[in-house]
């Protein structure tokens, strides 16, 4: 089975060609400054990260003016939408945009909400080579107070020549605390956008697949192990996203490399 696909850019909604997920659903919407998208929502909750632009928001009664502020994803933290399930919704532009709608079923009845910069948690993930840098957008962990039924929703920045969610994880079965059922996908950009990373995908049947990241490439995981390496020269961003039974996130290393976590705080000694 394919894992990974390039998505199409063009103007209004873009979403992957195929999905071997049961619970997460993702589109990529690209709107021109003044253009106006309008969805609903359905039996799904959608997050709406702005990549880059601002946008005017109307979900249901609710009215959210102008939010957005970073050009492009290397730029700064984003806001999002939170936008609940059985919602009427409409997008219109200011500039030119670009949006990532990750969603997946919910029966949570509540109001909308933005989560703005000053929301968002940052910080660092490893160590040396295998250093990446992270925002939280929507997480248990680091903002208990913004409810959501499935989702969980992050961005991982991983600079040139390092390795990203490594040592490879998965999270495929419900046995907590050591390990919580999570489909998985991330969206991928690239900087500048003509480099490229390479992602590796296993699981424990025996399929393999590595494949080269470009810019606006998704992988899709409902199973499995994953990492991801940058080019020497390029950073790769990926937009992730998760939804599962419950939203506590537990996860479990390939036995064969998880001795390599281990040595992150010796090598944070060293300032590597």
């Amino acid at each position: 089975m394919k894992y990974h696909a390039l998505l199409t850019t063009d103007q209004g909604l873009n979403t992957p060609p195929t999905n071997p997920c049961n619970l997460l659903e993702f589109g990529f919407l690209k709107l021109a400054a003044g253009e106006t998208y309008h969805g609903e929502s359905g039996d799904r909750e959608i997050l709406a990260v702005l990549l880059g632009g601002k946008a005017s928001f109307t979900v249901g009664t609710k009215q959210f003016e102008k939010v957005g502020e970073r050009p492009n994803v290397f730029n700064g933290k984003p806001h999002a939408v939170y936008i609940p399930a059985k919602s009427g919704f409409s997008i219109q532009a200011e500039e030119a945009l670009e949006i990532a709608l990750p969603s997946a079923p919910s029966d949570l009845e509540i109001e909308p909400y933005v989560i703005a910069p000053p929301q968002i948690a940052s910080g660092a993930w490893g160590a040396a080579n295998f250093k990446r840098y992270y925002h939280q957008i929507l997480t248990l962990a680091s903002q208990p107070e913004l409810p959501a039924r499935r989702l969980i929703v992050g961005e991982t920045f991983t600079p040139s020549g390092n390795w990203s969610t490594y040592p490879p994880h998965k999270h495929q079965v419900d046995d907590l605390p050591r390990e919580a059922y999570h489909e998985e996908m991330y969206f991928f950009k690239v900087n500048p956008n003509d480099g490229f990373g390479i992602c590796r995908y296993y699981n424990e049947e025996g399929e393999e697949e590595n494949f080269t990241v470009r810019d606006n490439s998704i992988h899709m995981m409902r199973r499995g192990y994953h990492t991801v390496v940058s080019a020497p020269g390029y950073t790769t961003y990926y937009l992730w996203f998760l939804a599962g039974n419950q939203r506590v996130q537990a996860t479990v290393d390939d036995p064969h490399l998880g001795w390599v976590g281990k040595t992150v705080s010796m090598l944070k000694e060293f300032g590597l």
